[in-house]
């Protein structure tokens, strides 16, 4: 977190929820309008937790082999040789995803889902650790499209930047008189030590009790008269997995509801719509979410 504030100033919040889901071994969507500093978050964390870093600019030309790689023949062997794709990495960030056309879109499903592209009917691994940043321009931008709803639920956590406050705002442009201080960042962690602290993640206990109060958190979404639709069983791992990392950081091995409750509605909220009802009285996803959290009878740990 100190390595990647250096680059990245007043967005502790924003920081503390990406690094969560890294260790959580989830993808994270970043949806805010232009210039925020969606792009510096990524390459930050690339380079303190040393990953191999793939970039992709998102636009309506490009194609799907652009992402998962291609065949070519090779004259000398007379064989199809495989040509690897950008998203053959351990952090790739596919910017302004949203501009891309829905075919080239759903070349990532495999990957974010499987860990692995698959080109002319052969499988290619991806290498571990995996992560997908993707940042969106708001729905209705210009030369944009919404993403899939297969593809949002893929998503372990959907986060909003924002605007820096002025003091922060402030010490961005006193950071950068010296030169780009993405450049001060060093690496901290290994690649190999990140993968051991996923699996030190993902062995965190969760009591039945607990795993029973997220089950019936995730069923209430189904239920709610002011959503359209629940939350998906994807939703019920990745709110299990999210409180596995929130506890782990907190120097636990087993999950408390309270670790439930802080993840609940950021993991929850991208992947449920509200009837149209809803929305015009003002409600919003989040609301809807702290009502059934708090309708919600917590297990006693």
């Amino acid at each position: 977190m100190n390595e990647v504030k250096k680059a990245v100033s007043g967005k502790d919040t924003v920081l503390l929820w990406i690094l969560t889901a890294l260790l959580a071994d989830g993808h994270v969507m970043l949806e805010d309008i232009p210039g925020v500093g969606k792009t510096t978050i990524a390459l930050a964390f690339a380079k303190a937790l040393d990953l191999d870093y793939g970039r992709m600019q998102f636009t309506p030309d490009v194609l799907p082999s652009d992402v998962t790689g291609y065949s070519v023949y090779d004259r000398e062997t007379g064989q199809m040789e495989y040509r690897k794709g950008a998203v053959l990495c351990n952090l790739f960030l596919a910017d302004e995803l949203n501009r891309a056309t829905s075919r080239t879109q759903s070349a990532l499903l495999e990957a974010m889902e499987e860990g692995q592209v698959t080109v002319d009917g052969i499988s290619h691994p991806i290498p571990k650790p995996f992560f997908l940043f993707a940042t969106q321009n708001p729905t209705g931008a210009a030369g944009t499209q919404l993403l899939p709803d297969s593809q949002i639920d893929r998503f372990i956590v959907c986060l909003t930047v924002g605007y820096p406050d002025a003091e922060a705002e402030r010490e961005m442009v006193r950071q950068r008189q010296s030169g780009n201080p993405l450049d001060t960042v060093r690496q901290v962690v290994s690649r190999d030590e990140l993968v051991q602290m996923q699996k030190a993640c993902a062995a965190v206990y969760c009591k039945d009790e607990v795993l029973e109060y997220i089950v019936r958190l995730i069923a209430a979404t189904r239920k709610n008269d002011k959503l359209r639709r629940g939350a998906s069983p994807r939703a019920t791992l990745a709110v299990t997995s999210m409180a596995k990392a929130v506890a782990y950081m907190q120097g636990r091995d087993f999950i408390i509801p309270k670790d439930v409750e802080r993840v609940f509605v950021r993991t929850v909220a991208h992947r449920i719509q509200l009837t149209q009802e809803a929305e015009l009285r003002g409600n919003t996803a989040d609301t809807v979410l702290q009502e059934i959290l708090k309708r919600a009878i917590v297990p006693k740990i």
